[in-house]
């Protein structure tokens, strides 16, 4: 078969009448290696040819297997030399995508050479006997990632012909056996011109077709009737689609912006955000690249500058995510994030890692991704089909503007107020104008204000009117986030606290937090909003509680504002943000008083979490020496209420009912301290109090049983267990003989956990075995204690949760009790059965947790606290407590906080002797035994 011309340069000349979706002008020097650098078509062919000329049988299956072998073989060298150039040009995907088109096209047309000419030669075809090759969708845009699919469109002029079908047939095999992932379809233009109109993704990839090969008479027919009987005519109708499929996308990757581990093409802010605006753009004004919405005047070109170094950012990503895991992956999970960030030339600093740089420099391009989005839709709204939000609220009243604002398409734009040289401060107002009347900001009034951010100076930072609307905006109309939102993604909050410009998109590696500083701030002041506007009584009884009675809402505030100020350097962050907020809460406005409250507030924003996590609250020497710290309820009542918002902000699932029990406990003691005088935390206050109780919960019980159990425990036990459990255990221990192993496992909603009860024969390592039994069944262990009596019997009871933090399941508790057996009989041994459960899940070895280990002598009155603070995994617990057992320490209780990948064991412990550890030496020896049973575990869990 005759053939018009293959394509022999990206894109195809201008004879072929199809213009090139994307960087028309695109020559040879757009590619990463130059052309002959990757593969020599012509020699390809004639390398083919000649072999199956000299083959005794060169046709069918053995003509096609040494085109493919060739084929093969030449891919795979040019594919390697481009992976090459890459490594070493790592920010240079632009030149990539080109160059993996430029070679599939020479791959395709060759197969399509190879086809006509050997495998299903036509000496005379007929008028039908025609096609055309067509690319489309992204190899249409020529952006080709390593591992994208080829989508090719085969182009007839009527009913495919046998000779037709055998070609494409042929073609196929070929491309397959080159393991080439090929969406294909045999079309003629009138079934095109069907189906795109009947399907909004076909007329999609029918938008960026590129002919590549065959019968060019064919494409340009096809350009043709597209534009004259579809795309002109269908403007709004799919402007429409494309916004629902827009959402719905976000919708499915999360819908929002800071994903932890988002997708690079479909995710919010990624590719796909950037080609939807390209595809409108190019539907409803046949611009041919992605600068032609400049001259569209649909974005300035330092808008479009944005766009571009955008998009090229992200396609660096993506190229680099397919050949690390040689495979086309989008989604830029933990593991591969550390990868990337390393290959692009990021790099470790003291403080933070080169993969926090990374995906700062990720979400601040996704942030400025979804500002062009607005404004390019915004202009759309003005000339197309989209109803103006000015309609909705037709008939409702709203406020009149101030300032010479004004609106259009139903949004605030500056209007007469635009003069910010005479009036600068119209760029803060607007956003009080906003939340004051209810109306949205228009992105024409976005894009000046983004302009002139240059004009917020010191001066005007420190105007008494700025002050006030920066309080109003905070204090004034109920919903602070949305301004504060707002202002972060235009810039004007770090233009009016230039300190917070370090943390803005800044990503914290590790799971536990689910976002970026800066919006993990104003969600902890959208919690606060919420408290205050009375939404959450329910779920924060105790934070809505103090709020009603009255705090300072100006201090609360601006500590949330500036609580997380000082992340992302070398030193503790607390410390930092408190000499920070020591400068910016006096240019805030704050009188002496204030300043000093904010400034304890963030240095201490983390005390009441951690007190309450990781400390036994049973312990009077934890109450009292925090209450020491806190020293007023008023500082008391406004660390509770940060720590409640500053839990709940980390993201969904953080906040829990165990969390909100011990912060419950933790203020109700503290304020007990407060008021009636610290001496009254003490071991025989709080003995005589737990045994007056328990009496209470036994009057069923005869006088002299009573007797019996109160006097059958010491001290410890009064103070550190509630009287339920106290009343399980008393019922427990009745008639109970020396090898009976008692179990009570009851779910405790409250505390969002279940309560494990153990009655037995006391002997050394019952914390341990019992450690690894429930580690054995996938309970995680929140808080444990374990007491001896004077008759020699061990009470132990663990609070469960199950790996969502919730109550271990009532239909699991049978296996929990079998295992618990099995494990204190000695018929499962723990150590043994956890070496196939004790791993690190892969998207999670490359979060880094120094293990820090700490002995506390004076954080209670008869332990040494050891604290123990790692990498988290099944089998750690059991492993710590083994290493104690072994060295005969006596574990009296131990409290666990986890944070994601990472926990903190605190441990409250005595020797075989009843003492404290308080020798140097043999701290020291305990704590190399420790570390060296985590870095066992560690290596076991590895392989």
């Amino acid at each position: 078969m005759p053939r018009t011309k293959a394509a022999q340069a990206i894109p195809a000349g201008p004879s072929a009448g199809i213009p090139f979706p994307s960087l028309p002008d695109l020559g040879f020097d757009d590619l990463i290696l130059p052309p002959d650098q990757i593969v020599d078509p012509q020699a390809l062919f004639d390398r083919i040819g000649a072999d199956i000329t000299n083959a005794e049988q060169s046709a069918g299956r053995e003509a096609r297997a040494i085109a493919v072998q060739h084929m093969a073989e030449a891919r795979t060298a040019a594919n390697a030399r481009l992976e090459q150039a890459f490594l070493q040009n790592p920010r240079e995907a632009r030149g990539l995508i080109r160059a993996n088109a430029w070679l599939t096209d020479r791959i395709v047309s060759t197969a399509l050479q190879v086809a006509t000419t050997y495998l299903h030669p036509l000496p005379n075809p007929t008028e039908s006997e025609r096609i055309a090759v067509v690319a489309v969708g992204g190899y249409g845009r020529a952006e080709m990632a390593p591992h994208s699919d080829v989508d090719l469109l085969f182009l007839t002029p009527y009913k495919v012909t046998p000779w037709a079908e055998s070609v494409i047939e042929s073609m196929l095999y070929m491309l397959w056996d080159l393991k080439l992932k090929v969406g294909h379809s045999t079309r003629t233009v009138r079934d095109c011109i069907r189906l795109a109109r009947e399907d909004i993704t076909i007329r999609t990839a029918l938008l960026e077709r590129r002919f590549l090969a065959g019968e060019e008479p064919l494409a340009q027919d096809l350009r043709t009737k597209l534009w004259s009987e579809l795309f002109r005519k269908t403007g709004p109708e799919f402007i429409e689609a494309k916004l629902i499929e827009r959402a719905e996308r976000h919708k499915r990757q999360g819908g929002q912006r800071y994903v932890l581990e988002p997708n690079v093409k479909e995710g919010k802010g990624g590719l796909r955000d950037l080609q939807t605006l390209y595809w409108i753009g190019k539907y409803l004004h046949e611009v041919r690249t992605a600068s032609g919405l400049v001259q569209a005047g649909l974005l300035t070109q330092d808008e479009y500058d944005i766009f571009a170094t955008a998009e090229n950012f992200l396609w660096d990503v993506r190229c680099h995510l397919h050949y690390i895991t040689n495979r086309a992956m989008d989604q830029l999970t933990f593991d591969l994030q550390v990868e990337v960030a390393a290959r692009m030339g990021y790099t470790d600093t003291t403080g933070r890692r080169a993969v926090e740089y990374f995906m700062q420099d990720y979400f601040r391009h996704a942030t400025r991704v979804g500002e062009l989005t607005r404004i390019f839709l915004t202009q759309l709204e003005a000339r197309h089909a989209k109803s103006e939000p000015a309609l909705i609220g037709l008939f409702r009243r709203r406020k009149k503007l101030k300032y010479g604002f004004a609106l259009e398409q139903g949004r605030i734009v500056f209007g007469t107020g635009g003069d910010f040289k005479a009036d600068p401060l119209n760029l803060i107002r607007i956003f009080e104008e906003a939340l004051r009347t209810g109306y949205l900001i228009h992105p024409v009034a976005m894009r000046a204000i983004t302009a002139n951010l240059h004009l917020i100076d010191e001066d005007l930072r420190t105007n008494r009117e700025t002050l006030r609307i920066f309080h109003d905006l905070l204090l004034k109309h109920g919903n602070p986030e949305r301004s504060l939102r707002r202002m972060n993604e235009l810039g004007v909050l770090s233009a009016i606290i230039p300190e917070f410009e370090p943390i803005v998109a800044m990503m914290q590696f590790n799971v536990y937090h689910h976002y970026t500083v800066d919006e993990h701030t104003i969600q902890t002041i959208s919690t606060l909003a919420q408290i205050e506007r009375g939404e959450l009584i329910e779920e924060l009884p105790l934070s809505s509680n103090i709020l009603k009675e009255g705090v300072n809402r100006k201090v609360i505030y601006t500590a949330l504002l500036l609580h997380d100020i000082g992340k992302g350097r070398p030193e503790d962050h607390s410390i930092l943000g408190a000499q920070i907020a020591r400068k910016v809460a006096p240019r805030l406005g704050l009188n002496a008083e204030e300043c000093e409250t904010v400034e304890w507030l963030v240095r201490y924003h983390l005390l009441m979490s951690d007190v309450a996590q990781k400390r036994d609250l049973s312990d009077p020497r934890t109450v009292r020496d925090f209450a020491k710290l806190v020293k007023t309820r008023k500082r008391l009542d406004l660390l509770c209420v940060l720590t409640v918002c500053d839990i709940r902000g980390v993201g969904p699932g953080t906040w829990n009912n165990w969390k909100a029990m011990l912060l419950r406990q933790l203020y109700r003691d503290t304020t007990t301290a407060l008021e009636s005088g610290l001496e009254t935390l003490n071991r025989e206050n709080r003995a005589d109090a737990a045994k007056k109780l328990l009496r209470e919960k036994l009057s069923a019980w005869d006088a002299k049983a009573i007797r019996a159990e109160l006097s059958r425990h010491y001290p410890a036990y009064w103070q550190g267990l509630p009287t339920e459990t106290q009343a399980v255990f008393a019922t427990m221990l009745q008639n109970i003989t020396p090898d009976e192993i008692r179990i009570d496992l009851h779910p405790d909603a409250d505390r969002d956990a279940t309560r494990a009860a153990f009655a037995l024969a006391d002997h050394p390592g019952i914390f341990s075995r019992l450690a690894g039994a429930l580690a054995l069944v996938g309970a995680n262990v929140v808080d444990a204690r374990t007491y001896t009596s004077k008759d020699g019997w061990a009470t132990a009871v663990f609070w469960l949760q199950d790996s969502e933090g919730h109550p271990y399941e009532a239909a699991r508790l049978p296996r929990l009790r079998s295992m618990i057996e099995k494990t204190l009989k000695g018929e499962v041994v723990a150590r043994d059965a956890l070496k196939d459960r004790d791993k690190v899940k892969k998207r999670e070895r490359e979060f880094r947790f120094p293990t820090h280990i700490t002995f506390d002598n004076e954080g209670s009155e008869i332990y040494t606290i050891i604290e123990v603070d790692t990498r988290d995994r099944p089998g750690l617990l059991y492993d710590l407590t083994r290493t104690l057992a072994a060295n005969n320490i006596y574990i009296a209780s131990a409290v666990i906080a986890t944070f994601g990948a990472q926990v903190v064991d605190s441990f409250y412990v005595k020797d075989m002797f009843g003492l404290k550890l308080h020798t140097t030496g043999k701290q020291e020896a305990l704590e190399r035994k420790l570390r060296q049973a985590i870095i066992d575990g560690v290596e076991r869990a590895k392989t």
